[in-house]
């Protein structure tokens, strides 16, 4: 690059491409992919008192018609002024393509060209992991086969320790509040909430009465609060690049990806949530091979769950979507799939030296696409550094440490070790 390309105040196609920034925010921001896709809460009742008396239905969600044919035409607009060779234009040019297919998915929904653009958006249980021949489907599956493998022996060693909902709120709002010490994330007690918790960017509901573990605490502190909270807080505090405040569907795999590792690299993860997310891209990939919802709910029941556990998973499949089979909605594909993107990154970014990269992560909304594209913005200080960083980031070191005995540990082959080389008696 030419000095001064990236400089803020000489360079007209840096602030041309903010103002498109800008712009694109202000025409999506109104957007709202997850409610818009939902159910309402009586097909559940329905569904459950039919299968109760052994003739359930399958259900049959009504998606409101949209044209968002303006949209489209302001995108295009906005794609047109875009310098596909500086790294803002390359930058909004994949932002608005996946905006593009966001609106299609949206218009698509109730037939099969929803899973069409979910594909596109999010990718399918069969995709290949980055640097392997393993699908999202063969480590799904080698996860439920870990659960179940040691299920007996961990129900017995592990001793939940819960507490209220009271307790949780009053323990989670000291931790945020020493966190977020220039924002406020409000932990609120939620009797009509159906699920256990529920978390957003400024504020986490807890079911009042219900009861939580060790592991749902750390899992809501180091996946929701600080990785969707805390990046979501970021890309607000941005001055120049808005759009990093947008939760859009390109960066979805990198923020699950990382919520998930920020739970596996503290602790917080359990197998049993591994096991759930797992079910999940097995279920997905069950439905686009023909299953329909009642035995996609049966599939969820046989694995342990609950019936409403089971039809609210079975949901998530099918949001949409009609729910005859062959047709799913997505997006669960990226747990596992933006965990492992995720781990790599950090591996890569140690090895090559690069640990610098990592605080850009956290600055907003992004992909890890977007990390490197945009470094050079944030080393001329386009991009503001984030405000608040998880804990274990501020830790390079223990984490750095973590990766390097866990890459050596996996070239040991468990199913080649001698029990007498452990000193292991029978």
């Amino acid at each position: 690059m030419e000095p001064g390309y990236l400089d803020l105040s000489s360079d007209p196609t840096v602030q041309r491409h903010l103002a498109l920034d800008a712009r694109l925010v202000e025409a999506v921001r109104s957007l709202r992919v997850l409610s818009t896709v939902s159910w309402p809460a009586s097909l559940q009742e329905t569904f459950l008192d039919g299968w109760r008396r052994g003739n359930a239905a399958l259900p049959a969600p009504l998606y409101e018609a949209v044209d968002h044919g303006g949209l489209h035409a302001e995108l295009d607009a906005i794609a047109g002024e875009l310098d596909g060779d500086h790294p803002l234009g390359e930058y909004l040019s994949r932002q608005v393509r996946c905006w593009h297919d966001t609106l299609s998915m949206l218009e698509s929904m109730g037939t099969p060209g929803f899973t069409e653009a979910s594909v596109r958006l999010f990718g399918s249980p069969a995709d290949r992991l980055p640097g392997s021949t393993e699908s999202n489907r063969d480590a799904a599956s080698h996860f439920i086969e870990a659960a179940e493998e040691l299920a007996g022996a961990l129900d017995m060693a592990d001793e939940p320790v819960e507490l209220d909902a009271a307790s949780l709120r009053d323990a989670l709002q000291a931790e945020l509040d020493a966190c977020f010490v220039e924002d406020h994330i409000d932990v609120q007690l939620d009797p009509s909430l159906i699920a256990k918790a529920a978390a957003g960017a400024t504020r986490i509901r807890l079911r009042d009465g219900a009861r939580f573990t060790h592991y749902d605490h750390q899992q809501l502190l180091q996946h929701e609060a600080f990785i969707h909270s805390l990046t979501a807080i970021n890309g607000r505090r941005q001055s120049r690049l808005h759009s990093l405040s947008l939760t859009a569907a390109s960066s979805t795999a990198t923020q699950e990806g990382l919520a998930t590792f920020a739970e596996l690299i503290t602790g917080a993860i359990d197998i049993d949530r591994l096991k759930r997310i797992s079910l999940r891209i097995e279920a997905i990939d069950r439905a686009l091979s023909g299953a329909d919802f009642i035995e996609v709910f049966r599939f969820f029941l046989d694995a342990g769950q609950s019936e409403i556990d089971s039809f609210r998973s079975a949901q998530r499949v099918f949001r949409g979507c009609p729910t005859g089979g062959g047709l799913a909605f997505t997006k669960d594909t990226v747990y596992l799939h933006g965990l492992l993107d995720v781990h790599t990154f950090f591996r890569w970014a140690f090895r090559q030296r690069r640990s610098g990269l990592l605080p850009l992560l956290f600055v907003g909304k992004l992909s890890l696409q977007d990390v490197l594209l945009l470094e050079p913005l944030f080393d001329a200080g386009i991009i503001d550094a984030p405000r608040y960083l998880p804990p274990w980031v501020r830790q390079p070191r223990g984490m750095a440490g973590i990766l390097a005995f866990s890459l050596f540990a996996n070239r040991i082959r468990l199913e080649a070790v001698d029990r007498d080389e452990l000193r292991l008696r029978s």
